[in-house]
This record gives C-alpha cells, structure tokens and sequence, in this order.
C-alpha cells in the first residue's frame, strides 16, 4: 500500500524511465516535471522512514546511478522526504524558492561535490609531540609519579594540547595549500569522530576530478602511514545546494 511519493532530488532536465532500477522499498523510480523542474521519486509505502544505513544507500545509490548517467546537475533532497500530491511541492517549494532553485543549478552546472575526511592515531601523535618537544617531555616525565595539584596539571595538559594542535593545524594547512585553490567553494565542516581532524567538501570542474584526486594521492604519499585519507570522487552536492 502506497500512502504517498518519496523524493530524492531535483533536476533540471527530465530523466528518462528505467535508467535507475528500484528505489526505496523497491519500487521504480520515476521522473516528473513540474514547472520546468524534474522531480526523481518512488511510490512511498511509509509516511515516514527510519535513517537506517539500508534506506540511506539505497537514497544515494538513487542519486548517484542517476549522475554516472550524464545527469550530473541536481539539487540533492534530504533523506526521508515524502509528500502526498504534487500540488504541495509547487506551494511549498516551486513558488516560495523558484529563484533560488534557478541560481543553485546555474552554480552547480559543470561542477561537482568531491569530499575528505582525514583520520589520525591520537596516542601515537600524543607520544610523537611530545619526542619532537624534548623540553615538553622532559617537564612531562618529571611530574610523572608525583602528586600535581590543580594548576600543575592544567599547565602540564595545555602545554602538550597546544603541541598536538599544532601538530593537527600543520596537517590541514598543507591541505589547504595544495587542493583549496583548485575548488569553486570549499565547506569545512566539524570532524564526526575522535580520530578525525579535518572533514572538508570541496566543488570543482566535473572535468578536474581526476586532476584533484591525483592531488589528494600525493598528498596522501607525503603523509605515509601517519594519516589515513577517505576521499569520495563521487557523491550528490548536499553539502553546497540542499534546501530542505
């Protein structure tokens, strides 16, 4: 039983039936045109759908089986979105954001979203700063087994956190320095665990991808097994044009 369509993007051109096999809980995937805007979207058999990681892949491999296609404007729509007519996607979305919808597909034209996520081992650059710092370690290993008060052990932590980092900034700037000036815009964003220092999105020429992942590769090479680098060539802009 359908209650429902559920939406996974906005394109600007429609996109032909068959050209992604099955949606969210299986169900074909079509296209419809709205005021010159071409909704992706399946029958929905929930009124509302759980972030589970099945769902979530399935939502991008929607998205990106459509973009490896050739149609690789879109404007990406927020898992989860079911709507019951196609008359409140023109009131709630066409007629308030009809502008802003022309300005993102006019930005994101001949671009695409690449992303890194950089990871490090916290012990292992926690004992490499403080060997690169022997006046540090020397202050450390000296307060080791004896009974610090308050201010000691706040001088002691703000001295190696200061060390780390700085040993963290000197990573991320040589990111900055070679891949930055090679995007239209670039998005950082807070880093999602504990072993990850620096999550960037960055928007480039779709034709300059291969370029920009020969960049990251170096980089990677340069770093050697003290980062480890988790780059995505290919995913939808949420990062750069999401709107609801």
């Amino acid at each position: 039983m359908t209650v429902g369509l559920y939406l996974y993007g906005i394109f600007p051109e429609p996109i032909p039936d068959g050209l992604v096999l099955q949606g969210i809980d299986n169900e074909p995937v079509h296209s419809e045109m709205i005021d010159g805007f071409s909704f992706l979207y399946s029958a929905a058999h929930k009124e509302k759908y759980l972030a589970s990681r099945r769902y979530l892949i399935c939502h991008e491999k929607v998205l990106e089986t459509v973009m490896e296609a050739g149609f690789t404007t879109l404007l990406p729509l927020r898992f989860g979105l079911v709507i019951k007519t196609w008359e409140s996607v023109t009131e709630q979305l066409i007629t308030p954001y009809k502008t802003q919808l022309k300005e993102l597909f006019a930005k994101l034209s001949g671009q695409r979203e690449v992303s890194i996520k950089i990871f490090w081992d916290n012990q292992w650059e926690l004992q490499a700063a403080l060997e690169s710092n022997p006046k540090l370690k020397q202050e450390r290993d000296a307060m080791m087994g004896k009974n610090l008060n308050m201010e000691e052990i706040i001088h002691i932590g703000q001295l190696i956190e200061a060390t780390v980092l700085q040993r963290k900034q000197d990573i991320i700037q040589v990111f900055r320095d070679q891949l930055n000036h090679r995007a239209q815009e670039v998005i950082e964003s807070d880093p999602m665990t504990d072993d990850m220092i620096y999550n960037a999105a960055y928007l480039i020429p779709w034709e300059q991808e291969p370029e920009f992942s020969q960049n990251v590769e170096a980089i990677d090479q340069q770093f050697g097994d003290r980062l480890r680098i988790r780059y995505n060539n290919l995913t939808a802009p949420y990062t750069f044009a999401q709107l609801i």
